[in-house]
């Protein structure tokens, strides 16, 4: 192996170790959904629940989804919702947004976090799956 090959390799090396790499599986957050279903609703025909219904939660912004009565914690959090912000709220919600209505103590595996949102995020605002 030269010398620019053996560098190439290190600098590669450093750049994988330095970000955590999570595969997403969707149907293992179908599965982990299971504990959002008591409260929560998904796909076409979903409706509020004891909590709003999920659909097109990518980019919508808290407090927003119709028909829900939001707490002023939630409302006025500032939060839209993306991938990062749902691996932080996931995590702990009451931490997240203190004062929220939701009576969740979070998933702290990664893993089940981030298929969690792969399974919500091929979800449109009408509940169809993304194409």
């Amino acid at each position: 192996m030269n010398k620019f090959s053996f560098c190439a390799l290190i600098l590669f090396g450093s750049c994988v170790a330095a970000r955590p790499v999570v595969a997403q599986d969707v149907a293992a957050g179908k599965t982990s959904f299971n504990k959002c279903v008591a409260c929560h609703a998904v796909g076409e025909g979903a409706r509020t629940r004891v909590g709003p219904q999920l659909n097109g939660l990518d980019g919508r912004k808290s407090g927003t989804a119709p028909g829900f009565s939001y707490s002023d914690a939630n409302r006025n959090s500032g939060i839209t919702w993306n991938e990062a912000e749902f691996r932080e709220y996931m995590k702990d919600p009451r931490l997240k947004v203190p004062g929220n209505k939701m009576a969740f103590a979070g998933i702290k595996s990664e893993k089940e976090i981030m298929d969690l949102w792969a399974f919500l995020f091929q979800f449109d605002g009408d509940g169809k799956i993304k194409k």
